[in-house]
């Protein structure tokens, strides 16, 4: 039989499987409160994992809700969840239980569900975003439209360091065969061609791809799984507009910027960038987060601290809201009301302009939100994701046969806060609308003067107005554009943010809280 513990990502909290269930499976160490039917039946995996994630979530994260002293449910919409049976056989699976729960909290704007966003995983997010690593092939693609209405297999970008990167795979390039088979043509999401494509550009162990490159050449390789560390900026450059030097950079993943080793690669380079931005003299900045779909909130602390005005230390930079049971405990376990400013950076911009798509989601959305209130922002692009949440991360496992060897069950990340802006600016579950409209034209290399996002901001900081011109217009001018189609482009990295300094706050917040009873 099983002994069942949650623990926190960085912290041990244990719990005991209930009932007369407990006296034989618990640490003898620790007393049990009686909250379950009993059951004399040894809990498989499965079972495990649904209890865990549900009295995590529903319960409290405390000793998974045995202390009756107290009551913290870390979910953010708990209070909309009616009671349910985690052990109850109508739930296959965690995943079938998560899938249910999400459904009960509904955004009275759109009639739909809250809640796009929970999910468990198995150890690959927290590699990619505290460690900086992944093991794929470190290429995105999508489909995209010629001017003739033919659709194409591209390739959206690719990580430096990534097996594709090393390959000199990078952005614009055409995919016309995929080990050896030219029938990769779009046959809706779930066809066969586009199986075979996202297999083999994200889960198989290998695969032989056959480029055509935008001189026309053709180049054929095998890309093979491969652990890698995660290069966070793809391209960045400087341009004169006018009289006026302009920075741009491609940031592709919200990495970790310390970790348990220190500084990290993503600190590095952001600090790399910048150090070259502020050099040039730049007045105006262009982030560009098309593609990225989130990952640590320090890392967006960090970001805005270098993109702020100096004047910004001391103030708010964002704020939590939590569900009522944390927020009334909120001090006694260690969690912060706000985020302020430690400083800002060095440059001294006009504007700062992002470029945005409906993959620019979560700490890419936090990035721009924080800054609203102390600089002239600009939105250019797409609607955005749509994610002002996010997670903490809950570390399940059990004790198989009531031993002392941990089994990982999953890595939890439920939904645990919102954030607003120091105008209490957020709420953006639908997305942040831009203020210029641009689209994307994959076939054209990173920082092209040709680009779509490019070209209307570099107008706007010649004229004072983005200029219009309709997609129709561009592609009859230039019948070498291919536009992307949103939604056939599978994500390559996380999409989300997580807040990891919380999550490691808990521990002595609790043991201290103990302490004191």
């Amino acid at each position: 039989m099983k002994t069942i513990t949650v623990k926190n990502l960085f912290v041990f909290l244990f719990v005991a499987v209930l009932g007369s269930m407990v006296s034989s499976c618990k640490k003898t160490s620790n007393p049990t409160t009686s909250l379950q039917p009993v059951t004399t039946t040894a809990l498989s995996d499965a079972d495990s994992l649904k209890y865990l994630m549900y009295r995590t979530m529903q319960v409290s994260f405390v000793d998974g809700g045995r202390d009756s002293t107290y009551n913290l449910p870390t979910y953010y919409w708990y209070s909309n969840v009616p009671s349910l049976d985690p052990l109850s056989s109508s739930y296959d699976s965690a995943d079938v239980l998560l899938k249910q729960m999400k459904t009960y909290a509904i955004n009275p704007g759109t009639g739909k569900p809250f809640d796009k966003y929970s999910f468990l995983d198995h150890g690959q997010v927290s590699g990619e975003i505290q460690q900086g690593v992944a093991g794929d092939i470190g290429m995105q693609v999508t489909y995209a439209y010629d001017p003739n209405n033919n659709i194409l297999l591209y390739v959206l970008f690719t990580d430096p360091n990534s097996p594709a990167g090393q390959a000199g795979v990078t952005r614009g390039w055409q995919i016309t065969a995929i080990n050896g088979d030219t029938n990769i043509s779009y046959d809706g999401s779930n066809g066969p061609n586009v199986n075979r494509v996202i297999n083999a550009v994200y889960y198989d162990p290998s695969a032989s791809f056959t480029f055509k490159k935008p001189d026309g050449s053709s180049f054929t390789t095998t890309l093979a799984k491969t652990v890698y560390n995660i290069d966070p900026v793809l391209f960045d450059s400087v341009y004169t507009v006018g009289s006026k030097k302009v920075g741009y950079f491609v940031f592709n993943s919200f990495a970790a910027v310390d970790n348990s080793n220190g500084p990290t690669l993503t600190r590095q380079e952001l600090s790399n960038v910048f150090n070259k931005f502020q050099s040039a003299g730049i007045s105006d900045l262009i982030v560009d987060l098309r593609y990225n779909g989130g990952g640590s909130v320090g890392t967006a602390e960090f970001l805005d601290s270098l993109i702020a005005p100096a004047s910004v230390t001391g103030k708010e930079m964002y704020h939590y809201l939590y569900n009522d049971k944390l927020t009334a405990m909120e001090s006694q376990v260690g969690l912060q009301d706000k985020v302020l400013f430690s400083g800002g950076g060095s440059l001294n911009l006009d504007h700062v302009f992002f470029i945005g798509s409906s993959h620019t989601a979560s700490a890419s959305e936090l990035t721009i939100n924080n800054l609203k209130p102390y600089m002239d922002v600009k939105l250019v692009g797409d609607t955005t994701y749509g994610k002002p949440v996010g997670f903490f991360s809950f570390h399940l496992t059990d004790y198989p046969n009531g031993g002392t060897t941990e089994n990982f069950l999953a890595d939890l990340y439920a939904i645990n806060f919102e954030t607003r802006n120091a105008n209490n600016q957020g709420g953006y579950f639908t997305g942040m609308i831009p203020d210029a409209p641009a689209v994307d034209y994959v076939d054209l290399p990173w920082g092209s003067p040709n680009d779509d996002n490019l070209s209307k901001i570099f107008n706007y900081i010649s004229t004072g107005t983005y200029g219009r011109l309709s997609v129709a217009e561009r592609m009859a001018q230039n019948k070498s554009l291919r536009l992307a189609i949103p939604a056939t482009i599978h994500p390559l990295r996380f999409n989300g943010m997580v807040d990891y300094k919380l999550s490691n706050s808990f521990d002595a917040a609790i043991k201290k809280l103990r302490k004191g009873n």
